[in-house]
């Protein structure tokens, strides 16, 4: 009898721990929120700041009840006997949540703070141009529909890319340990459709030579104390992923080590890779340009820690480095590539969660350790193998699971928001009027300005010359607004 209760109180204890790591995580990711915020108010014209940040409030109070109703249901839901292994089918409106057998609470409020960072991250792509109630449809379908799908064929127990199905792609299943794929690479690509359907800011290119202008962010103190933010926010959004602190590993090889162990490396790993990119980022700018550049320093560190998402609880620290190395040159060579295409994106959004989060789910394909695999996805049980990286001698299986999740995210999210985005164009429902954008969104949409003494010192309109010829009736009417 004692036994017995001895028993019972050290799991009470331990399932007290483990919720309150939980929920302390999804409070991390939840700041994060506030980093986004800051991070592209900052990286806007100051015309524009009370749009992109109540964007960004929307995506919070939208995706609560988006994800209450249909979200995590989509991303989790089963019935126990007929799993659909491509989209959930059970627990709507948190129906039957909690219950002993999978989900709580915790896990739904953790859940939903990675789901309207992936709605946060399509916003800034869509800056200073877009409707905002066109916004507050893509928002939610995409926190609703979009991304519990794919939440569900990866991060569910019965989902076709699951390392945790039962049958996993190749015996392996794709590993994503927080989200490089599912949550940044589907906020890229929705930002992408996004911004390429919309097109560039009036200014941003040179009509005649094509070259792009000037067009900066108009705070990097913003910047900078909103990429802080998200660092810190990270510490929740990834070592958080384990769910749970006070789980053991029965290794023998390792007798006192556990999830604590993993969360700890997971965190440091993370750093890591942030931390290199960041530096790589800010001298490769100093070679190319010839300045420093502190708003550069900060996306590159953001493109290292989105790339090291995918793999952060299953490489090694010096993988970690060469993670955030590589991913710096992938930022900076989309950047050149998205301005000679005449891709215009004023947070880089695309660039680096999508293009970085890309890099990443390679990555881990390729540098995954086989301890470290067996000890994420099966609690480091003896005798179980499972693929694991190439370049660690793990063949190819892992590799072809990571690619079929990236080719898989971006079909699925190009067939869905793209036809959204296509069709608000063509319903006039999608991007402001020209006489609108050139005053701003904050003063024609929301009303007034975010500072009292508003100073613009790139309004741009002296390029409108450039922008529309003399006979343009459109040059007129833009011209008697300036001096209305």
């Amino acid at each position: 009898m004692a036994v017995s209760v001895l028993h019972s109180w050290e799991t009470s204890v331990a399932d007290a721990i483990n919720t309150i790591y939980l929920v302390f995580s999804a409070y991390l990711v939840f700041v994060m929120q506030v980093g986004f915020a800051m991070l592209c108010a900052g990286s806007v014209r100051a015309k524009s700041t009370l749009n992109i940040m109540l964007t960004n409030v929307a995506d919070t109070v939208i995706g609560a009840i988006s994800y209450y109703l249909v979200g995590f249901a989509f991303a989790f839901g089963t019935d126990g006997t007929h799993s659909n292994p491509f989209i959930g089918t059970t627990f709507f409106a948190l129906e039957d949540i909690p219950n002993e057998s999978s989900y709580g609470y915790p896990y739904f409020l953790y859940q939903w703070a990675f789901a309207i960072a992936a709605a946060g991250i399509a916003s800034g792509s869509i800056a200073e141009r877009t409707q905002f109630g066109a916004y507050l449809i893509f928002s939610t379908f995409l926190t609703g529909f979009v991304y519990p799908v794919v939440v569900h064929w990866v991060w569910s127990s019965v989902g076709w890319l699951s390392p945790n199905s039962s049958t996993p792609l190749f015996g392996s299943g794709a590993i994503d340990f927080a989200g490089s794929g599912v949550v940044h690479l589907v906020g890229g690509v929705a930002g992408l459709w996004g911004s390429l359907i919309e097109g560039p800011r009036l200014g941003r290119f040179d009509v005649l030579s094509g070259k792009q202008l000037p067009m900066r962010g108009h705070n990097p103190t913003l910047v900078v104390l909103g990429t802080f933010l998200l660092w810190f926010g990270w510490f929740g959004f990834n070592p958080g992923s384990f769910t749970k602190i006070l789980v053991s590993y029965p290794d023998e090889a390792h007798e006192d080590a556990g999830n604590w162990t993993g969360v700890g490396r997971t965190a440091v790993i993370t750093m890591l890779a942030g931390s290199t990119s960041s530096l790589v980022t800010l001298f490769g700018h100093r070679m190319l340009v010839g300045h420093w550049d502190v708003m550069d320093a900060c996306n590159g560190l953001l493109g290292g820690l989105v790339s090291i998402t995918s793999g952060c609880s299953v490489v090694e620290p010096w993988a970690a480095i060469f993670c955030g190395f590589c991913s710096a040159w992938v930022l900076i060579g989309l950047n050149a590539l998205a301005v000679r295409l005449g891709f215009d994106d004023p947070l880089e959004a695309a660039q680096l969660h999508g293009g970085c989060g890309a890099w990443g789910l390679i990555f881990t394909g390729f540098f995954a350790k086989e301890e470290f695999v067996i000890q994420v996805y099966d609690s480091g049980s003896i005798g179980v193998t499972r693929p694991f990286g190439l370049l660690m001698g793990g063949g190819w299986r892992l590799v072809g699971a990571q690619l079929v999740e990236l080719a898989a995210i971006v079909m699925w999210v190009s067939i869905t928001i793209a036809p959204l985005f296509y069709f608000l164009y063509k319903m006039k429902l999608l991007r402001i009027p020209v006489d609108e954008e050139l005053a701003g969104l904050d003063i024609s949409c929301h009303g007034g300005y975010a500072y009292i003494n508003r100073v613009e010192p790139e309004d741009n309109h002296h390029h409108l010359d450039l922008l529309f010829p003399e006979s343009d009736a459109t040059y007129r009417l833009i011209q008697a607004e300036q001096h209305s």
